[in-house]
C-alpha cells in the first residue's frame, strides 16, 4: 500500500513515482484511490491511459471528491500559486508566504464584489 500526503499538483511525490514504478514494472493490477484527484489533480485521464497501457485498471471508490466547482476552482489557484512562488522564493521564504496571503485576500476581494 502506498501513500502521499501532498498536494496532487506536485509531480515528484515519492508514493506517486513509486506507484508509476510499479506500473511500468508490472507489479500492480489495480490502483485504488479514495477520490480521483488524490491520484493527480490534473492530467488523471493522462494516468489513466498510460496504466491502460500496462494493463493496470485505477479504479476511484468514491469518485469525485464532493466540492462546488468555484471552491475547486479556488483550490486549484492556490495551489499553482503556491507552487510558482516556492520555485521563485524558496519553500518556506517570507516572500513566499506574502505572495500565497495576498493572493488569498484578492481572491476573498473578488468573492465579495460578485
Amino acid at each position: 500500500m502506498l501513500s502521499d500526503i501532498a498536494s496532487g499538483l506536485k509531480a515528484d511525490r515519492k508514493g506517486l513515482l513509486k506507484l508509476l514504478d510499479y506500473v511500468i514494472n508490472r507489479q500492480v493490477d489495480v490502483v485504488v484511490v479514495t477520490y480521483r484527484d488524490r491520484l493527480t489533480r490534473f492530467g488523471f485521464e493522462y494516468l489513466e491511459y498510460l496504466f491502460r497501457q500496462y494493463g493496470v485498471r485505477v479504479e476511484a471508490i468514491l469518485g469525485d471528491e464532493p466540492k462546488d466547482s468555484r471552491q475547486e476552482l479556488v483550490e486549484d489557484l492556490i495551489e499553482i500559486v503556491n507552487s510558482f512562488a516556492g520555485k521563485l522564493y524558496g519553500l518556506r521564504s517570507r516572500r513566499k508566504r506574502m505572495l500565497v496571503e495576498g493572493f488569498k485576500e484578492l481572491l476573498k476581494e473578488v468573492e465579495g464584489h460578485e
